[in-house]
């Protein structure tokens, strides 16, 4: 099923200039994808002390996009400037699930919204990421497949702040709208989980 990351390739060569400078600079791997966690706790942060206020979120999708940047150019720095490590890949890892966390959990602290949806919605896709993370374990890819992989979830969250930021009232649209995301992150898993046997298998 088609998702956000099937446009990473075409993103990761417009970065692969950037991330040649870091990595010239002596600039870690590890570091970019810390500063991207630092990064998404603050917007978080941010977000839950003043629930009711707009500019947080309208700020969200473009500290997502950057986020996704980061993301993408850590990535290009451990495979193409040889800094791969069993360290980083693991903080990669936890450093997501973290960041999804501190981004999307604050969202709860908004009247209106549902927070038990928000929960939900957030620990579904800590098991998503977990799940498309098993495949090596059995010897199998790790797996990206939809239809709500982390882009989605970043594109799915960024409307919905920016809807709320522009005025519109949580109510019931929001419940069927986070509803409609915690269902998609459940297909995922399965999705996920059936491909990484499957390979496994074969």
């Amino acid at each position: 099923m088609a998702t956000i990351y099937d446009l990473k390739p075409g993103f990761q060569a417009r970065l692969r200039p950037a991330a040649a400078w870091l990595a010239g600079a002596g600039v870690s791997a590890n570091a970019v994808t810390f500063a991207a966690l630092v990064l998404s706790i603050a917007q978080g942060t941010w977000l839950a002390l003043i629930p009711s206020s707009p500019w947080p979120l309208f700020l969200l999708p473009v500290t997502l996009f950057v986020r996704m940047a980061l993301n993408a150019i850590d990535g290009l720095m451990a495979k193409e400037h040889g800094q791969a490590s069993p360290h980083g890949a693991v903080l990669n890892e936890l450093s997501d699930v973290i960041a999804d966390a501190a981004l999307y959990l604050p969202f709860a602290l908004i009247p209106g919204v549902s927070p038990g949806l928000v929960a939900l919605v957030v620990v579904a896709g800590v098991i998503a990421e977990m799940a498309g993370a098993l495949g090596p374990m059995i010897k199998a890819s790790r797996r990206y497949d939809g239809p709500l992989g982390k882009s989605d979830r970043a594109l799915a969250f960024g409307l919905l702040a920016v809807l709320l930021g522009l005025g519109l009232s949580p109510g019931l649209w929001t419940s069927v709208y986070l509803a409609v995301l915690l269902a998609l992150s459940a297909i995922t898993v399965i999705n996920r989980a059936r491909r990484i046997v499957a390979e496994a298998k074969a």
